[in-house]
């Protein structure tokens, strides 16, 4: 079985910083991906950024060049580097292992953390 815990969530002003990670442990195949989804209240999870063990990464549009998702293989951790956040980002964050396919969608990932609350007040 596989766990992810995240961590580095937190209340932070509107243009501020915030880095999450992801800590995997487990039975995980690392040829597969591993991505964050968030999740504002009375909104469906959407899409925020996940990265392949190559390297190749792709992101949802609007947190283009504020987000950077980065990964350490030898740790089986994931980070999402988040800057000039706004209050828009407000929502939990997931992280997601074992991706496949283009990475967008939630049923392309076979395990899910519990969620870890970022929140940016304006």
């Amino acid at each position: 079985q596989v766990q992810l815990v995240e961590s580095g969530g937190g209340l932070v002003q509107a243009g501020g910083s915030l880095r999450l990670s992801c800590a995997a442990s487990g039975r995980i195949f690392s040829s597969y991906a591993m991505g964050w989804f968030r999740q504002a209240p009375g909104k469906e999870r959407e899409f925020v950024a996940a990265i392949r063990w190559s390297g190749w990464s792709v992101y949802l549009n609007s947190v283009k060049g504020r987000f950077t998702i980065s990964r350490d293989s030898a740790k089986n951790t994931v980070y999402l580097q988040m800057n000039s956040l706004k209050p828009e980002d407000t929502a939990v964050y997931y992280c997601a292992a074992q991706g496949r396919g283009s990475l967008i969608r939630r049923d392309e990932y076979d395990y899910w953390g519990q969620g870890t609350q970022v929140t940016v007040s304006s």
